[in-house]
Formats: structure tokens, sequence, C-alpha cells
């Protein structure tokens, strides 16, 4: 099975969108802000904190990049509405960076006004290289304006301990994860124990410099790393919470975080372009395709 699984996956990027979507969907809340509050109603119910996503990324027009940003500004209003744990994770190349630094610094910016009128949170997520230092500009930009603004770090890249030296600080809130972009090996660790080692270096550095730290990671070794850490040095749990992608199992994993009093947040994106993205998690965990596959045939 696990290798039909891998043919399926390999072969997902060239066949037609209507085949991937039952593939798909496990992982994306729906293509419309309905579908995608519905999920976090139901995330919240069961006692999940939310960050929520519009899929997409490299928009290369302003009048696109204009329209996610009323969009992500009618978010906030929907959210604070309907009285949600949620708050908003977006990608600057989404609403602009892909067009100029002016672009994106704009956008974000009154997507931030917003944030501060509804007394919510946004969430600068990271992307590629090429964009980071341009981020952080952002980032510091954001600062200026209103304090409830973090951002992210990869544990991947070699520069990340540098930049929470640089950054960290009580009012300095990131999530941290391993990172998905391909990388130059001259830039960035390619070693799964390198990543989790400057994983839990750059966890360390931002408790001591009390800094608030999301820990964005489905590995099961590493929350075991980080909970025996967490335990025996005695960190409060107001400094941290625990952060994984909607859809992708944990096998009970989180309820029991849940359980011992840790605070856990689902990342939920949801959008027409939900394909790209879709694709790079059944990548990530193939054996979807067989659960999917399975329940084809159960249902038939």
């Amino acid at each position: 099975m696990s290798f039909f699984n891998s043919i399926v996956t390999n072969a997902l990027p060239i066949l037609p969108k209507w085949f991937a979507k039952p593939f798909a969907k496990p992982y994306v809340a729906g293509e419309t802000e309905d579908d995608a509050i519905i999920q976090i109603r139901n995330l919240n119910e069961k006692g999940f904190l939310t960050t929520v996503d519009i899929l997409g990324e490299h928009i290369n027009t302003k009048e696109d990049a204009r329209l996610i940003t009323s969009h992500y500004c009618n978010l906030y209003d929907r959210i604070n509405l309907e009285a949600l744990t949620c708050n908003i994770s977006l990608k600057p190349t989404h609403v602009g960076l892909y067009i100029s630094l002016a672009e994106a610094m704009g956008n974000i910016t009154t997507i931030l006004k917003k944030a501060k009128e509804n007394n919510n949170f946004l969430r600068i997520d990271m992307e590629n290289s090429p964009f980071t230092d341009q981020t952080f500009e952002i980032y510091n930009h954001c600062k200026t304006i209103y304090n409830q603004v973090g951002v992210v770090i990869q544990s991947y890249l070699h520069r990340s301990l540098n930049d929470v030296q640089h950054l960290a600080n009580e009012q300095f809130n990131s999530r941290i994860c391993k990172g998905i972009y391909k990388e130059s090996e001259k830039i960035a660790y390619h070693e799964p124990e390198k990543i989790n080692e400057n994983f839990l270096s750059i966890a360390k550095s931002m408790i001591l410099k009390k800094s608030f730290s999301a820990y964005a990671t489905h590995d099961q070794d590493l929350i075991d790393q980080l909970l025996n850490w967490i335990e025996t040095e005695k960190i409060s749990k107001d400094l941290f919470e625990f952060q994984v992608l909607y859809g992708v199992p944990m096998g009970g994993r989180l309820e029991a975080l849940l359980n011992t009093g840790y605070k856990v947040r689902v990342y939920v994106p949801y959008g027409p372009d939900w394909f790209d993205y879709s694709v790079r998690r059944l990548n990530e965990n193939p054996k979807v395709i067989s659960y999917v596959m399975k329940n084809i045939f159960r249902t038939k």
C-alpha cells in the first residue's frame, strides 16, 4: 500500500483537480469563508484555539493583493461577530510582497489596523529565503502600530537562532516551525536531527528572553523533547502553545495535550487555491491516500 500511496501522491500534480479533491479534503477546511467558520467553531467547541489562513501565495497584481486584503479584513469582523477563539495568519506574498515591499507593507498595515479594531492578533507567516529579511522588516514596522502581531521562525535556517537573539524580548511572539521550502545547504540544515536541535535551541532562547512561542510541529519525538524540557524546567504555560495543521492525524496526541492543560492551536487553511497546499501535505503524509481509498470503497 505504501508503494501505491507514493505513486498516487507523485501523480497528483499532473492529474485533474477533481481527482485530487477527495485526497485534499482532510487538509483544507473548505473553499469558502463559511466553510472555514464551521470548522473553526467545531474546533473551538472541542477546546482548540485556531488560526485561519486564506490559501494562496505569490500574487502578482495589485488588484488581487488588495482583494485578498479585504477578505482578511472581513474575516476579522466575522471572527469578532461570531465570538470565535481564532486569529489570522497570512503569507506576505499573498498580499503583495511578490510585487513590492511597499505593496505588502501597505496591505498588511491595513489588515493590522483591522486586527487592532477587533482586539485580535495577526501572525505573519515566513516563506522562502528571498523574502526573509523583508518579512522581518514588515514585522518591525507592524510593531510600531500594534503590539499584537507575531512572526514565524524556521528552525532549518542557519540564521534563525541569531534572528531570535536580535528580535526576542518580552513583547516578541513567534511561531517556531521546521520550514517547508527547498533551500540550499549553504543556508539551511537538511538533516532532521540538526533541524530538531536548532528548534529546541530557538525555543530555549526565547524562553530566556520571556518571549511567547508557538511550537508548530507534528513530530511526536520533538513534542516529547519539548515536554520533557518544559516539565523539567517548569516553564510557565503562559509562555507557549502547541500548533498543528488542520487535518494532520496525530493519534490522539492533541487531545492528550489539552487534557494535560496545554494550549493547542490548529492552523485552519481554506480557499479556492487549495490544490498546491494539499499536494504538499500529501507528500508529507502519503498514508492519507490509502485512508481515502478505503473510505471510497467502503461507501460504495
